[in-house]
């Protein structure tokens, strides 16, 4: 039996799932496979706190519309009692109060219900290893929120720099862009006409020069510098 938290056999990631519809839930389980292990469902708000909280998942794939509070309620209830827990908003809604609310809460990444099988897959095992996963259209939505000032503060003339930007070079500038937006390493590589390896290669430099850890600390990096 898999302890709380811990990885299943093969590496797979334990993955709990809330949504309030089954079949949604039924849909999301066959997609998935054998490339994750499911160790729960809710399909509401207070059933997914509690089965969270006793199950201790790698990730969570979480609806933003439940009964009982939504799903920035559960985030909420559980995020500074489970920081090992990762989440994942899984939502028909591609709204921006949706996605900034859900990332505000502590998800670590936001799809679409029309995320293919494999694709979602692909984005659960980047959360769990500690990414960040967003499509192009929704991490803008991030960016914007990140990036704005309180109205209270007076806007700059010039953009925020770091110092490390300079360490980067023109490649790696645009690698960095496009992974704090949240495309893939494959959508990059297409992009910019290199293999994905030379891609993975921009990427661990990029980290390395500015001393980030994880693509999130890049995108907020990102927005505070006001790169995007």
């Amino acid at each position: 039996m898999t302890a709380p938290g811990q990885r299943s056999g093969a590496g797979r990631p334990s993955v709990f799932l809330v949504d309030d519809h089954a079949m949604v839930r039924a849909g999301v389980r066959h997609e998935l496979g054998d490339s994750v292990t499911v160790v729960g469902e809710a399909a509401d708000a207070d059933a997914a706190i509690a089965g969270i909280r006793a199950a201790v998942p790698d990730v969570v794939l979480l609806d933003v519309h439940l009964p009982g509070g939504g799903g920035h309620a559960v985030l909420e209830a559980l995020r500074s009692e489970l920081p090992e827990v990762r989440w994942l908003a899984l939502s028909v809604s591609d709204a921006a109060e949706d996605v900034i609310a859900v990332i505000r809460a502590g998800a670590r990444g936001y799809v679409t219900k029309t995320i293919s099988g494999p694709d979602l897959v692909a984005a659960v095992q980047r959360v769990a290893e500690g990414d960040v996963v967003f499509s192009p259209r929704l991490a803008g939505f991030v960016l914007d929120a990140f990036a704005a000032s309180p109205p209270s503060a007076p806007q700059p003339e010039d953009p925020a720099t770091d110092p490390g930007l300079d360490l980067l070079s023109a490649r790696e500038r645009e690698v960095m862009q496009l992974l704090a937006r949240g495309y893939t390493y494959r959508e990059i590589g297409s992009r910019l006409f290199i293999s994905v390896k030379t891609v993975e290669s921009h990427a661990s430099n990029v980290l390395r020069k500015l001393q980030l850890s994880n693509r999130n600390e890049l995108t907020r990096w990102a927005a505070t510098n006001r790169l995007l």
